[in-house]
């Protein structure tokens, strides 16, 4: 029987896909971003649980979503692979719509074709380097699995020119949607211990979104619909 970890289910999200849906948050993650919105499913083991535990709980949520979904999400829920599989595979059976949000760094074509679509995240904050998200968008084609891209803007970090233009090249045909750098986690940091780094840096404002989709191009603009 499939197990695996899990930090917290939150039914009642409108940003993590269409519709509202339920997000399942992932124990675990294979990257250390300093900015992570989600912290605590770093470092904690969560609550384990076994894929028809979990399903038989968002199951009873059906009618409530049913114009959204469930959201796969983390930390990063492509580290579990059996148990991702087992649960999505579950929920699809029961007719309900299964994303997951990813770094964009494991390419698992299994994974992808599991899934109703995906939402990677580029991390482009500390590094120019972009070439595993190309290989992930590479799967995703492969795979028949959408993909929308997301990058979270840091002002002074990571809205420079050259970044953006990074990005757009990226992107290609596909749009990308901006998510203004948020302090809302800054608590998190304090219970756990950690520094908070990015706390040098200010909050995003609607003008930072619209000044880089002008840089990247207006038309790029992305959405959450998959």
């Amino acid at each position: 029987m499939k197990k695996g970890y899990i930090d917290s289910v939150y039914c009642g999200s409108g940003v993590d896909g269409r519709g509202l849906r339920c997000v399942v948050f992932f124990s675990g993650c294979n990257l250390r971003c300093p900015f992570c919105h989600n912290p605590e499913t770093l470092y904690k083991r969560g609550e384990e649980w076994t894929a028809e535990a979990l399903y038989a709980r968002l199951r009873r949520y059906k009618p409530y979503f049913k114009r959204g979904g469930v959201t796969l999400s983390g930390g990063e829920p492509f580290l579990q692979k059996e148990f991702l599989l087992d649960l999505a595979a579950r929920l699809r059976e029961e007719g309900i719509h299964v994303v997951a949000e990813t770094n964009g760094q494991i390419a698992d074509e299994e994974i992808l074709r599991a899934l109703d679509g995906v939402i990677a995240d580029v991390k482009n904050q500390g590094s120019d380097d972009l070439s595993a998200y190309r290989v992930f968008l590479d799967a995703c084609e492969k795979a028949g699995c959408p993909c929308t891209l997301t990058n979270v803007l840091v002002p002074g970090k990571n809205d420079t020119k050259e970044k953006l233009q990074g990005l757009a090249a990226l992107c290609g045909d596909r749009g990308i949607k901006f998510l203004p750098f948020r302090k809302l986690c800054e608590e998190k940091y304090k219970e756990l211990g950690i520094p908070f780094a990015y706390g040098q840096f200010r909050e995003g404002e609607e003008e930072d979104i619209r000044r880089a989709y002008s840089v990247i191009d207006p038309y790029k603009k992305g959405d959450l619909a998959e």
